[in-house]
């Protein structure tokens, strides 16, 4: 009963009833004048047609412009409201200039290590290639002194977020996209709380949407009269907005600008095994330690002055103010950042490109494997090629649609040579990858359309870091004790369920 009533007197059923009534609001007046009026039928056609053609011709995703086209012709009606309200991606011309503008003034201090280039061009063209990628269009710098440790599941990574908060003595930046009252939370904002008193200035961002159904509306204030300055991304009201389809999916904790951790690390209790959600949950991160650690900082300062419209000199928090002595070399690292305005897909590219440059295997973790063609491609045509193809699935899932939609792209892959394995101990969360004992990356980015085209995101490239075998290691570990999936499973799939699957597929990019 107790989540029962959770469910109906929660904010996201009341704010998600609100808007669905809204929607059902618009629907009835446009189907009501399509009746009423003579000539309204063949202009909702023609306007259909007309709104199909520019779908077509714009530069996003084709499986994207499949589902819309698809739902326009289908019902012109329902089709136009739903893309007028939801399908176009980026912000209104005025978000999207204060974005601009907030990214921009941070983005100048990221300066390139033309030395870190001209090595890691010596020791290997293709890596060099894959970083170029990531500074030209990412605009995210190479670094050398930087030193990396990769953790293979939360409850590893959680001692050392811990020692890094109270070890920091001038500032703290947190951005998560969920964060939940709890064991974990409860634990960082009690060591938060006692920093703001000792003078270290503490900052908070969190996704208000993704937080939906962990937090009450306007937290963010209970945690202001702690001393804690925090900002929630895109507040969830209960009214239509475009907006909500963007989410600040990053999980970025920096500490003094020399400590930074990322992953898929959230902070609630699940994320550290505290609660058991979908049996056991694994999931990665990774912590890097010298000048990389810039680049996530300069990530929350775009988002928080973009939130709170302030103008401040990073410079203040750049790594070299506190640290004094030389940071440790350990290969190279590239922290990257990805967002849904640039028309970019960075995290996307940087998949592609590790795959495609493999030469012995690539091993992935993903919690959904929602994949466009050039993936599917590039996924296919490197097992075909005789590369060691492995990708890691839940075994359980947390959304039992999309749990189905990942598994209708099983087949094709495995046709092709690519394993799949599906994780029997429970869920897994992580969004990893590693190719050849010498690259790989860990971040935020799923393989969804919603990570890779929607949601602002992070991740850490590194080459012959340490952290890239202990990825491999975590790799061969986990496909021990994960079950792989034969073509069998799937052509035995009931009819029922393959026709869902076919459905699903068909809007797989606006799920």
């Amino acid at each position: 009963m107790k989540k029962i009533a959770h469910l109906l007197f929660g904010r996201l059923f009341i704010v998600g009833l609100s808007i669905l009534l809204q929607v059902i609001w618009m629907f009835m007046v446009l189907w009501r004048f399509n009746y009423q009026f003579t000539y309204a039928n063949l202009a909702f056609r023609v306007i259909a047609v007309v709104v199909v053609l520019v779908i077509v011709n714009k530069w996003v995703n084709p499986a994207n412009k499949l589902s819309w086209t698809f739902l326009i012709l289908l019902s012109p009606i329902l089709g136009l409201l739903l893309y007028f309200l939801f399908g176009r991606s980026g912000l209104t011309r005025h978000t999207r200039k204060k974005m601009d503008d907030a990214e921009s003034e941070v983005a100048v201090h990221l300066k390139r290590d033309e030395a870190a280039e001209k090595a890691l061009r010596a020791e290997s063209i293709g890596a060099f290639r894959q970083s170029e990628y990531i500074r030209e269009w990412g605009h995210f710098p190479l670094c050398q002194r930087t030193a990396t440790h990769y953790y293979k599941c939360g409850e590893e990574m959680f001692p050392d977020m811990l020692a890094a908060l109270e070890g920091a003595e001038h500032f703290i930046f947190l951005e998560y996209f969920i964060i939940e009252e709890g064991y974990m939370f409860n634990t960082v904002v009690d060591i938060l709380e006692r920093k703001v008193k000792e003078g270290v200035e503490v900052r908070l961002i969190y996704d208000d949407v993704g937080c939906v159904g962990t937090l009450p509306a306007g937290y963010y204030k209970k945690l202001q009269k702690k001393g804690i300055k925090c900002a929630a991304f895109n507040p969830f009201r209960p009214i239509i907005s475009v907006v909500m389809n963007n989410r600040d999916h990053r999980k970025i904790l920096v500490a003094d600008g020399t400590v930074g951790f990322t992953g898929g690390i959230n902070l609630a209790d699940e994320y550290i095994n505290k609660v058991e959600r979908f049996g056991y949950w694994k999931d990665t991160g990774i912590r890097i330690e010298g000048e990389g650690v810039w680049s996530l900082t300069t990530m929350f300062l775009s988002m928080w002055n973009y939130i709170v419209g302030s103008h401040e000199d990073c410079r203040a928090y750049m790594p070299s103010v506190y640290q004094k002595t030389p940071f440790e070399n350990d290969g190279y690292v590239q922290p990257y950042g990805d967002s849904p305005l640039d028309h970019e897909n960075v995290g996307e590219d940087i998949y592609l490109n590790i795959i495609a440059r493999a030469t012995e295997y690539v091993y992935i973790f993903t919690p959904y494997l929602i994949v466009d063609h050039e993936m599917m491609v590039a996924l296919c045509n490197a097992a075909k090629s005789g590369i060691d193809v492995r990708i890691v699935t839940p075994g359980i899932p947390d959304k039992k649609m999309v749990y189905l939609l990942t598994q209708s792209y099983y087949e094709p892959l495995i046709r092709c040579g690519v394993k799949i394995y599906q994780y029997t101990p429970g869920f897994i969360h992580a969004k990893c990858f590693v190719c050849d004992d010498e690259i790989a990356t860990v971040g935020t980015i799923n393989l969804d359309f919603r990570s890779l085209y929607l949601h602002f995101e992070c991740g850490v490239w590194m080459y012959r870091s340490r952290a890239v075998l202990e990825v491999k290691e975590d790799c061969m570990e986990t496909f021990a004790c994960s079950t792989e999936v034969t073509r069998e499973f799937c052509k035995n799939r009931p009819l029922p369920v393959r026709l869902l699957q076919s459905l699903l597929r068909l809007f797989a990019p606006l799920l």
